[in-house]
């Protein structure tokens, strides 16, 4: 199925022209409203499109984590926004990377989110 139309835009204000990791990546107050609604629905949707969930291993034991990279600031912010209003511990040990590795945290995920087979 396909749509064509200059109303998308209306509804989606984050598209434009250029690359999206420089311009400026807001939430429209109707898009901020689902959002804070649909918080898990949010974060599944983020961690499926720049998201993953891997394995560490540290000390001979192996160890899930789920990570998230954007090269937009706006981006990483809108995920990090996501991650606390869930009360979902994250770090940051890149620029552009999120990384969610407490094992709390992780169950957590797990148990909402059921992963892709």
């Amino acid at each position: 199925m396909n749509s064509y139309g200059i109303r998308w835009l209306q509804l989606f204000p984050q598209h434009g022209p250029g690359r999206k990791h420089t311009r400026q990546i807001v939430l429209a107050p109707w898009q901020q409203v689902l959002v804070e609604r649909y918080k898990w629905e949010f974060f599944r949707g983020c961690l499926d499109s720049e998201g993953s969930r891997s394995r560490r291993i540290v000390g001979g034991k192996n160890y899930p984590f789920y990570s998230f990279s954007n090269e937009s600031e706006d981006i990483i912010d809108l995920f990090k926004s996501a991650c606390d209003r869930l009360g979902i511990h994250y770090t940051r040990p890149r620029r552009n990377v999120i990384s969610i590795a407490k094992r709390a945290d992780v169950t957590r995920i797990d148990a909402q989110l059921p992963r892709k087979s």
